[in-house]
């Protein structure tokens, strides 16, 4: 949700009653048998208590040396017929601050293991038993950041992985505003924020006592067909202990080893120094 696109098409599907509570001051239009919405904006940019409970569930993110949840996450995807369609994964997720990071996705799609221990990361095909290894930087942040950048690799819950879940946001965050409670999502009771960032609209459905995630729903700004992405978050385990050997697979680490590399096509390397070194163009002027 940090403006970076999960490069497969990476929290609920809202029904007619959360699309109404979406927007505060909605009202049901009786005599006309349908929804009337006030679509005002909220009367703050950053609403006092919408930042404060981003800022409450990033402190909880935060402060815990180890977390382990599962992550389902869901894409919508344009079919020939006209409306979208959905795929989803799903993604168990251990890590330990500042510096090892575990992501096993069993399915939807082909499997796929990460592996990051401070040191080395490894991304693994179990059916095809193929692994890229790469020396990593050493913290969590900086490897995610190394895994998109050389092999475009993004997991769409990247946002309750790094070490300050709000700070990270922060800086494009353009609206948050509080839509209320929900006590359907998650099995508990959780408060519903909505968000504008530079290059997303979203809304969470964050736990009332824990502040822990249930779920993230977002659209994409620049997207002309509006497809949506969602995340539930379950099995949430804080501080627990975590075996030292968690972090490393002997299986990966015997596989075919194959380079990390972007799945998209590249630009040779001297194509982009020439992009980099070549001196900029004058802006045309207006007549």
């Amino acid at each position: 949700m940090r403006g970076q696109r999960f490069e497969t098409k990476s929290s609920l599907f809202a029904g007619m009653l959360l699309a109404a509570l979406a927007v505060p001051g909605a009202t049901c239009a009786a005599d006309a048998g349908a929804v009337a919405l006030d679509t005002r904006p909220p009367a703050e940019a950053l609403e006092p208590r919408a930042i404060e409970v981003l800022k409450a569930s990033s402190a909880r993110l935060a402060g815990a040396r180890t977390i382990s949840f599962t992550a389902t996450a869901e894409y919508e995807s344009p079919s020939r017929l006209g409306p979208p369609l959905v795929y989803a994964t799903l993604s168990n997720v251990t890590l330990q601050r500042p510096d090892k990071l575990r992501v096993i996705t069993p399915a939807d799609g082909p499997p796929s293991e990460f592996y990051y221990d401070g040191k080395v990361m490894m991304a693994y095909a179990p059916v095809e038993d193929l692994v890229a290894v790469a020396s990593a930087p050493p913290t969590i942040d900086a490897a995610l950041r190394q895994a998109y950048e050389s092999a475009a690799i993004y997991f769409p819950f990247t946002d309750v992985l790094v070490a300050d879940p709000y700070g990270d946001l922060a800086p494009t965050l353009r609206k948050a505003f509080y839509i209320g409670q929900s006590k359907v999502v998650g099995g508990t009771t959780t408060d519903m924020i909505g968000i504008v960032t530079d290059d997303l609209f979203g809304q969470m459905w964050i736990g009332a006592e824990d502040r822990l995630p249930r779920a993230y729903r977002v659209t994409y700004l620049d997207d002309p067909a509006r497809l949506r992405q969602a995340v539930v978050f379950s099995g949430w385990r804080l501080d627990g202990e975590i075996d030292a050997g968690a972090f490393a697979s002997a299986k990966a680490s015997a596989a075919k080893q194959i380079p990390f590399a972007r799945p998209d096509p590249q630009p040779p390397a001297e194509v982009l120094d020439a992009i980099e070194k070549a001196p900029a163009k004058p802006a045309k002027r207006s007549k």
